[in-house]
């Protein structure tokens, strides 16, 4: 039975529609109103407070951290300095993704490790020799998730801490309400935003101070519906619905290579030895990989001539979906769209979609299955690059 995060009392008290989600062994807010739409439009115009709490957590400390670290990830620690953060995928023996987090380098030889799924098993077989210890700190430490145009304001009135130049990934130290906190300087909406790593038994201090603060720069918590609308329109993936685990793939084409994924960049082949690294080398072919990450935006006055058939007005899906759909090119199934949503910001139907290389360059036309009435139909969309939406602000220093 799932059970409240560090934040439980605050969020319960909002939570207006009472609808909750399992993550993690949490109760997570999926909409704080009956209607996600005010939260979404904080994160894309205001500032929304997310409790991400639930998200598994571990600290790597001794002098072969760092050796550890390079050991799993397939990118090269050696190249990221104390205060930095880097996105980074590890892979199994035979290349295949098994999840992707973020890694915050607090000090020489030690680091922050955040995962999707627990990891700890992972980690300490592959610490074995080493000279390190590895902690999961998920029932420790606190997150939040403050997100927003207006958030860098936010935190540059309640924080003591240099918010005005902390730059894009990076991360430092500072206090909230006289608590230290861990100031990062990423997130999961594709904006502007921080994630914010508070002691547990702290973190309701924490949110009372930025809600009090951040009356002014209209702050509203938001919960898994807009997060996921967001973080669709910022092209990110969501393990178990945009890919799934090579430790939970049942068959070999559930599995995916960090190409596979777009996460080419984040493979560093010329370090030292990784796990998987043998592989992602033999899967150099000519040409690329087999699949690719893509985006899809469909041909809404299409979509509208399908509901007008059966005489109804046009449907905006109300939330993001997360059921894989088949995408074809002609009579063929080229790939599948993985995560769909209505983009309120763009005023587009856009989705994530795992497409066959040679159907996989921007601009060509396909199909997705569009499901009208209880009957299933294929509605055009075009291939795009991704991000769908990629603001100056969420990488400008100081932020805008």
């Amino acid at each position: 039975m799932p059970i409240g995060t560090a934040l439980h009392e605050r969020t319960f008290r909002l939570c207006e529609s009472l609808s909750y989600r399992e993550w993690a062994g949490y109760y997570t807010v999926s909409v704080y109103e009956t209607h996600h739409e005010h939260e979404y439009n904080a994160i894309r115009n205001a500032a929304a407070l997310i409790d991400v709490t639930p998200l598994f957590k571990y600290r790597l400390t001794g002098k072969d951290a760092s050796r550890l670290v390079n050991r799993v990830i397939a990118r090269d620690i050696n190249k990221v300095g104390v205060g930095q953060v880097i996105y980074a995928c590890w892979c199994d023996e035979q290349g295949k993704v098994i999840d992707d987090g973020t890694i915050s380098r607090l000090a020489e030889n030690t680091y922050r490790w955040t995962a999707a799924d627990p990891n700890l098993r992972w980690f300490r077989q592959n610490a074995l020799g080493l000279d390190v210890s590895v902690e999961d700190i998920s029932e420790q430490v606190a997150a939040l998730a403050l997100q927003g145009p207006t958030s860098a304001r936010l935190l540059e009135k309640v924080a003591a801490a240099d918010i005005r130049n902390l730059k894009y990934f990076r991360v430092t130290r500072g206090s909230i309400a006289g608590v230290p906190v861990d100031i990062s300087r990423t997130g999961y909406t594709g904006d502007l935003g921080y994630e914010l790593w508070i002691p547990w038994n702290d973190a309701v201090r924490v949110w009372d101070a930025l809600v009090v603060s951040g009356r002014e720069f209209d702050l509203h918590p938001a919960g898994m519906l807009a997060l996921d609308v967001a973080r669709i329109e910022g092209g990110l993936l969501l393990i178990d619905v945009d890919y799934v685990s090579s430790k939970k793939a049942l068959i070999a084409s559930q599995k995916y290579s960090p190409y596979e994924l777009g996460f080419g960049r984040l493979v560093h082949l010329d370090k030292d030895n990784f796990v998987g690294r043998s592989a992602l080398i033999a899967e150099q072919p000519a040409g690329g990989p087999r699949r690719r990450l893509v985006g899809l935006e469909v041909d809404w006055t299409e979509a509208e001539q399908l509901y007008a058939q059966v005489g109804l007005a046009p449907q905006v899906p109300s939330t993001a979906s997360r059921v894989a759909v088949p995408v074809y090119k002609g009579g063929a199934q080229v790939g599948k769209a993985t995560s769909t949503t209505w983009s309120p910001l763009l005023k587009k139907m856009i989705a994530l979609a795992s497409i066959h290389r040679e159907h996989a360059e921007p601009g060509t036309q396909l199909q997705m299955e569009l499901t009208v009435e209880s009957v299933r139909h294929k509605v055009a969309v075009k291939v795009t690059k991704l991000p769908f939406f990629n603001p100056p602000r969420k990488t400008a220093t100081p932020p805008v």
